[in-house]
């Protein structure tokens, strides 16, 4: 009796080494997905996501531009939070900080890296990435591609029952779909936990996007809801016949003189995650900054419409205005794609979830990008959401309006 166990055990254990060798990748990212955010990962992970995920590569342009430098600024000591002085360099620190640079009148004044990362690194974008898509469709709409007017269903009929069918695009670009879905990344059951885990075992980012289901009227509700970018990347592709990967190269890499390689994390069957998969460099992400900055030119080069800009930047429907509880489930304002403080001050701003961040003051003609890997963001991802662009707006207080030199 006592060797026939053992057979069986045997067996069991065979099947099982079989198993974990035939799907050893899914089980490793499966494990990386579930730790990637970890104190002791998340540093290597961020500044190294090709070494887990699948990715489409980006050249650095042909023709690479290089920011002015002018390193002669001195980050203030404090910034005011919640009727409280916060040490500015203590809150760099306690957020993992790994890049900041300050641009102002295009000129570069203020570049710090810390905990590996160097200038020319590429680092995970996460939401950061929306704001390039954004772009995307801002050309698209502009060379009379995709009108914002019609529907998902217009552009990509598989969609047809699902949460999609019928609405606008606009109310996609605006995270007004009406899907359902919970974007809390401190919830293991949550949607974006559950895409994160279906990703990892090799689920297609089309088919997760088509298993959801609508519970709002769209454009009346704005709740963030991160599926809704990837149907944008999905919409793109699909009207341009081309992969993001591709427009990302030719309509943003090159005109804006990238000036380093980059790449996007791709699905198992190579679709880009359009909602957070973009990895670059910090100075190439000042310069999506600066694009908008100059709305939508960029050394002289016209890349995106100065209408798409000015539309992008400013949320143009109640639901859409910072702090409207009744109308939103999110506490800043939001455009297309891009956010507005709850106090904005003619500034707006991308920002990835553990605190990367493009921020863009129009009347300080000033750019500032965060990279950063801030494993305490689940701990009240608000406050260190409202805590960061605190400190953003009092490094802009510092600086004089554009009209004057620093």
């Amino acid at each position: 009796m006592a060797i026939k166990v053992l057979k069986i055990l045997g067996i069991f254990i065979l099947l099982l080494i079989i198993f974990l060798l035939i799907n050893v990748k899914k089980v490793i990212r499966l494990y990386k997905v579930n730790t990637l955010f970890d104190k002791e990962n998340i540093i290597a992970n961020f500044q190294g996501m090709n070494k887990t995920f699948d990715v489409s590569q980006i050249k650095s342009s042909k023709k690479p531009i290089q920011l002015d430098k002018n390193i002669s600024y001195t980050l203030p000591e404090t910034f005011r939070f919640l009727n409280n002085e916060v040490s500015i360099q203590g809150y760099l620190e306690e957020s993992n900080t790994e890049g900041l640079m300050v641009i102002q009148n295009d000129t570069v004044v203020y570049e710090s890296y810390h905990l590996g990362l160097k200038e020319d690194m590429p680092h995970i974008s996460w939401s950061m990435a929306k704001s390039f898509i954004s772009t995307l469709l801002g050309i698209m709409v502009d060379e009379g591609k995709i009108e914002l007017e019609k529907t998902v269903t217009d552009y990509l009929p598989e969609f047809i029952g699902t949460g999609y069918e019928g609405v606008r695009v606009k109310d996609v670009l605006q995270m007004s779909s009406g899907v359902k879905f919970n974007e809390d990344y401190a919830d293991f059951s949550s949607d974006i936990n559950r895409f994160g885990r279906a990703f990892a075992l090799g689920s297609s980012l089309k088919s997760f996007s088509k298993s959801l289901k609508n519970e709002k009227k769209p454009g009346s509700y704005n709740q963030y809801v991160s599926i809704d970018t990837q149907v944008l990347g999905l919409l793109i592709s699909e009207v341009s016949g081309r992969s993001l990967t591709t427009l990302t190269q030719e309509l943003i890499w090159e005109p804006l003189g990238m000036q380093d390689p980059a790449y996007w994390i791709v699905d198992k069957t190579g679709f880009e995650v359009a909602l957070g998969g973009l990895n670059a460099s910090l100075r190439d992400y000042a310069k999506l900054g600066l694009l908008y900055l100059n709305k939508g030119t960029y050394k002289e080069k016209k890349i995106v419409s100065q209408k798409w800009v000015e539309e992008a930047i400013k949320p143009d429907a109640p639901h859409l205005l910072p702090n409207q509880t009744e109308l939103s489930n999110n506490h800043f304002g939001y455009g297309y794609q891009w956010w507005t403080p709850q106090f904005p001050q003619n500034d707006f701003f991308a920002v990835g979830i553990y605190s990367q961040f493009v921020y863009v003051n129009q009347e300080k003609n000033l750019v500032i990008a965060k990279l950063s890997s801030n494993y305490k963001f689940k701990e009240d991802t608000q406050l260190h959401k409202d805590k960061h662009v605190a400190m953003l707006q009092s490094i802009a207080a510092t600086f004089p309006n554009a009209s004057s030199s620093f």
